[in-house]
């Protein structure tokens, strides 16, 4: 029984995927259920299918090899990730999707993607096989070669005929009873630092860190103030950045930081993942504006973040307001493991006149990459 599944499984062990980002869909239970409990596997639940495509991104630039499975209407979530990620670098990105809409479906709301979906990946140019039969199941094995040799997402849409057995409905996980004892205050000063002067500081503290940096003007002032090999410099996807940091922190023991916003951090809603999964190694600085900072300065929706990570679970949290307090937690930032979050609050507005990054998608990759096998 469960033939089919354990094949899939066989397939991406003998291929050493190492890291399988998944979200849930009732037609492949079952191989859900043997990814979750498989030992060769760090299996990483997500809550968002965007994540996954960050998180994928992290494994491979930190040399692992990653696998995203997930159901067709996850991969629609997920398309402006891939384009913008996934594509833009050139990565690999094999992903298995359950085809929702097609076959025997009884939710409305599956059909008109579904039915759409081939289409719509050939409009956007993205490689996928069909996979209607449980003698088709071979073809993952294609799937992954190709996304792996030619550095590109490949989808396998797979018909919910393939699989012959019912899916298990075995409850894998209940939530543990836990207990709290949370006497939070907090006052919120108005803020010394501009964004880019926080970064410096931290620029100077930076010694064999990996570091990820959100999109648009922090990369830029990150690349100003101190560019250097173990830099990540994201220039798309919005709300990745903790996600392809959480990758990296996953597939090697250097200490990995990021550099976030309030904006990307609430877009992304990693925090419950990051705390779940537990890297040590691994520490979010969200330097808090209040507004979407490249973009004009519109505000952002008020949230405490550091009450924000404390409510998903993260336990090593810190607020910073002054030049002072934040060299002083840079200081002692490795005093505890992580996953660390330290809350920057930080003066709105860019600085003028930052320069551009002067490096392709394709060349930040490699060079990181190549940094982050040494030590």
């Amino acid at each position: 029984m469960y033939e089919n599944e354990q094949e899939v499984i066989e397939i991406l062990k003998r291929h050493k995927i190492d890291v399988v980002s998944t979200l849930p869909c009732e037609k492949i239970g079952t191989l859900l259920q043997l990814v979750a409990t498989e030992r060769a596997f760090c299996h990483v639940g997500m809550n968002r299918e965007e994540n996954g495509v960050g998180v994928s991104a992290g494994v491979y630039i930190a040399n692992g090899k990653p696998l995203m499975i997930i159901q067709s209407t996850g991969l629609g979530n997920s398309i402006n990730a891939i384009m913008s990620l996934t594509v833009t670098y050139k990565l690999p990105l094999p992903i298995i999707a359950s085809w929702r809409g097609i076959y025997k479906e009884k939710i409305a709301a599956q059909e008109p993607l579904g039915k759409a979906m081939p289409k719509l990946l050939d409009a956007l140019g993205l490689k996928y096989t069909l996979i209607d039969a449980p003698t088709a199941i071979g073809l993952i094995e294609d799937v992954i070669q190709d996304a792996f040799a030619n550095e590109r997402p490949h989808i396998a849409l797979i018909s919910p005929k393939t699989w012959e057995s019912e899916a298990r409905n075995e409850v894998l996980h209940q939530k543990c009873s836990r207990s709290y004892d949370l006497n939070y205050k907090t006052e919120f000063r108005a803020p010394e630092m501009r964004r880019y002067e926080a970064i410096k500081i931290i620029a100077e503290y930076l010694k064999e860190e990996a570091v990820i940096s959100n999109i648009g003007v922090p990369s830029k002032e990150l690349y100003a103030a101190k560019d250097r090999d173990l830099n990540f410099y994201m220039l798309g996807s919005l709300g990745q950045a903790s996600p392809i940091g959480l990758g990296v922190a996953l597939k090697t023991q250097r200490e990995t930081i990021v550099l976030d916003g309030d904006g990307s951090l609430q877009m992304s809603n990693i925090l419950p993942i990051v705390a779940d999964k537990k890297p040590a190694n691994f520490t979010i600085v969200c330097l808090d504006n209040g507004t979407w900072g490249s973009t004009g300065d519109q505000p952002t929706p008020y949230a405490d973040m550091d009450l924000t990570a404390m409510g998903a679970g993260v336990e090593n949290t810190e607020k910073v307001q002054t030049k002072e307090e934040l060299l002083y937690r840079l200081e002692h930032l490795y005093d505890g493991p992580g996953p660390r979050f330290l809350h920057v609050m930080v003066k709105p507005g860019n600085v003028p006149a930052v320069a551009n990054i002067n490096l392709r998608a394709e060349e930040l990759k490699s060079r990181f990459r190549a940094a982050i096998t040494y030590r």
